[in-house]
């Protein structure tokens, strides 16, 4: 499954932990400059980057994973940050808009104290750190370069200098090698080469392990004179030319008093009221599509919609609380709060005069697969529900299995670092459900014991090479489905197809960035419509 991030363990990284210099190495090419991190072809992430006296400035788009950052540090005068300030917001969203979470981080020689807003509410929390600390958010070059300058300040052929990661509030040492002149190696969980000026600053690199290239433009050198490399247009959610049904763009109050934005898509031509679907995005901060950048054109719940609607059925899709268009505290949502939200978009679908509040229905995937349960277990009037790659297991259990995956995968790791970061899985599980409410509750949560509750009829659509919700939990939901006493279950594997129902022989995230098409397979919506238009008749 694709994971919610808390404020502090942000979606969409790509590195492994942090990054320099204090005040006086200032590089009056610096102004402006742009970083961006290329993954092949594509462009992961670009920074623009300010430095005036002892503060750095940095706004880093990383359009692939909806994200949009903008970073500020003051340095000390020896070495060190005094203040860290972040603002997130959604890769569209305007660097002049309400930031969707913030952290404000004053910096002493053994704490890091933090005031961290999101939903109009701030909290403080503190951070053991050390002497001389830099701030690092996952994958800004601006603040790695800060790192490299105060290593090369320090002297020596090496230095290790103390990184807060604020992706997790923990202080790590990042060495940081001289190879010469002109380069240094960085070590931060994976090996980074770097070409660098004098004073410090990244001039440009690999990481070989991502297949990550680091390209730096100087000021007034970007291609694309006039146009502005971190704006992004706002997605389209409107219907296609020619198509035989409307995109209404709507808004749901929660009785929360939050609002819910999204499109609802209703068949043109029709006698009467239509049945209709809400859809259930993932995990992550999603839009009501369920947009993944990482993948060219993967707009799943788009395409879902349209053939829906070619074929009689609306949909209803919605930005997920607190992201996008949709207004309320992301950061402290649990998979309740997200149930309690699809609940509120059946309810407002029932009073639609054109939709035919006896026939509707929930197409979940991911953990969208786990929520829709929840929802139908509370209102077994529904007429159907679609589990697509919906989890069987515990949220420990997956997470155990995806972070286990990834370390066996990664090649540059001696078998000693391996088995050392195998034996630190567990811990880091702890930690990370204690940052997160969202991911406290996903920990722990049975979805068999809730799948037993349901007695909605079910269809289960399961990729084979799927490896964030592996193929043996479609039927293990299946069999929970059954044996509490449900007599409509359906389930349905398709060959080659991974998490995203794309075609893939492999199936490991690692390689999504490589897949040729974000397109749902086409056989996978065939079974969709086919089974729904029977049971939404």
């Amino acid at each position: 499954m694709m994971r919610r991030f808390p404020l502090l363990i942000l979606a969409g990284v790509l590195l492994a932990t942090g990054a320099p210099r204090a005040a006086g190495a200032q590089s009056a090419a610096a102004a402006g400059d742009l970083i961006y991190l290329l993954v092949g072809r594509d462009t992961f992430s670009v920074e623009r980057l300010t430095r005036r006296g002892a503060t750095l400035e940095s706004e880093l788009l990383m359009q692939q994973a909806g994200a949009r950052l903008q970073l500020t540090v003051d340095l000390a005068p020896s070495a060190g940050a005094t203040r860290f300030r972040m603002e997130f917001r959604p890769a569209t969203a305007s660097a002049t808009s309400v930031a969707k979470q913030s952290v404000d981080a004053h910096f002493t020689a053994d704490s890091v104290i933090a005031d961290i807003g999101a939903g109009g509410r701030t909290m403080t929390q503190r951070f053991a750190t050390e002497p001389r600390a830099l701030p690092f958010v996952n994958p800004s070059m601006a603040l790695l370069e800060l790192v490299v300058r105060q290593a090369l300040a320090a002297g020596g052929d090496s230095a290790a200098v103390p990184v807060w990661n604020a992706q997790g509030g923990k202080t790590a040492p990042v060495t940081v090698t001289r190879l010469g002149r002109d380069s240094v190696t960085v070590t931060m969980g994976v090996p980074m080469r770097f070409a660098v000026s004098p004073a410090g600053d990244i001039l440009g690199g690999s990481i070989p392990s991502q297949n990550i290239r680091i390209v730096r433009v100087r000021a007034g050198q970007a291609p694309g004179a006039g146009s502005d490399p971190l704006a992004v247009e706002k997605p389209d959610y409107s219907a296609p030319p020619g198509a035989p049904y409307t995109a209404e763009e709507v808004r749901v109050v929660s009785p929360k008093g939050h609002i819910l934005a999204g499109t609802l898509t209703v068949p043109r031509g029709t006698a009467g009221r239509v049945p209709a679907i809400v859809t259930i995005t993932g995990s992550g901060a999603s839009d009501r599509d369920e947009t993944l950048s990482v993948v060219k054109g993967y707009r799943p719940f788009r395409q879902v919609a349209d053939t829906l609607a070619r074929h009689g059925i609306a949909v209803l899709r919605l930005d997920d609380r607190g992201w996008g268009e949709s207004t309320g505290d992301h950061s402290t949502a649990t998979s309740v709060d997200f149930a309690e939200d699809v609940r509120t978009a059946l309810a407002w679908l029932r009073a639609r005069p054109e939709i035919d509040a006896r026939r509707l229905g929930l197409v979940g995937h991911s953990e969208g697969g786990l929520i829709a349960p929840m929802v139908a277990a509370a209102e077994p009037e529904l007429r159907a529900i679609v589990l697509m790659a919906g989890p069987s297991q515990s949220g420990r259990t997956i997470l155990d299995y995806q972070i286990r995956n990834g370390i066996a995968a990664t090649p540059t790791l001696t078998p000693t670092q391996r088995d050392s970061a195998l034996r630190e899985v567990p811990r880091m599980i702890d930690s990370l459900g204690k940052a997160s409410p969202w991911l406290r509750y996903f920990l722990v949560h049975d979805p068999l014991a809730t799948a037993r509750r349901v007695k909605v009829p079910t269809l289960i659509l399961q990729g084979e090479t799927d490896r964030q919700v592996t193929a043996a939990q479609a039927e293990e939901l299946a069999t929970a489905l059954r044996a509490g006493g449900n007599r409509d279950v359906t389930v349905r594997l398709f060959p080659r197809a991974n998490h995203l129902f794309v075609e893939d022989a492999d199936g490991a995230p690692t390689g999504y960035t490589r897949l040729p098409s974000g397109a749902v397979r086409s056989d996978v919506l065939g079974e969709l419509i086919a089974w729904l238009t029977t049971k939404m008749r």
